[in-house]
């Protein structure tokens, strides 16, 4: 356990003082201990956050505050956290039961960013905000070399067809439902249908633009309806 541990804390550039603190953060549920990571996985999510509201804050200066929120909801997210997991290989260090290892549960999403969670979680009582912020945001620019509108959400439509095939046995589809404002400053509401029904819309300045955010609306429907 300790070699697998030291690993860690040489990724995270950071030597936990109290080892009961980062072991109770990689605990799951499963794996039946008296402790978990669920409460410091409460806080981990708080300070993220924070974090990455604030990074964004200072990076985009001229970009307004619902651009900005959509930004952040696109990554502080599961599929979010995830991806900065998967940049510390967390997933072998987590402690899980033999049902859910067998499971593959060292892949999982949700197990993956919730460990994720707990581990900024247990930085920020040790070593404070500014600690955590130093490591989450160097793995946020290796995570994502490019930050901005585009990059983030170019992935929610392809991810929606990979879902909606999965699922479903078919690829959505876009419907532009309205264009309006005047041409300098145009404006489009597009909706996801699938198996004819509408999952979502949403607006954007561009239709690429409004399909994003409505694939990624539409995403977040049918995990819920998992």
């Amino acid at each position: 356990m300790k070699n697998g541990l030291d690993t860690l804390q040489k990724r995270l550039d950071y030597q936990f003082k109290d080892q009961n603190l980062i072991i109770e953060a990689l605990t799951h549920k499963s794996y039946k201990k008296s402790y978990n990571n669920e409460r410091l996985e409460f806080l981990g999510d708080a300070v993220m956050d924070l974090i990455v509201g604030e990074y964004l804050y200072h990076k985009f200066p001229n970009v307004a505050e619902g651009e900005l929120s959509k930004l952040r909801a696109s990554l502080v997210n599961e599929k979010g956290f995830k991806k900065l997991a998967e940049c510390l290989n967390l997933g072998e260090h987590i402690f899980i039961s033999l049902a859910e290892e067998n499971n593959k549960g060292r892949g999982k999403s949700s197990l993956l960013s919730n460990a994720f969670e707990a581990v900024m979680g247990a930085l920020y009582l040790e070593a404070g905000l500014e600690k955590v912020k130093k490591i989450s945001v160097h793995l946020l620019e290796n995570a994502y070399p490019i930050i901005d509108m585009e990059a983030i959400f170019r992935d929610f439509k392809t991810t929606l067809q990979e879902l909606t095939q999965a699922k479903f046995g078919e690829t959505p589809e876009y419907k532009l439902l309205r264009a309006f404002g005047p041409d300098h400053m145009k404006e489009f509401e597009i909706a996801v249908v699938i198996q004819n029904k509408e999952i979502s819309r949403a607006k954007g300045k561009s239709k690429k633009e409004a399909q994003q955010a409505s694939a990624k609306l539409a995403l977040d429907v049918l995990n819920k309806d998992k």
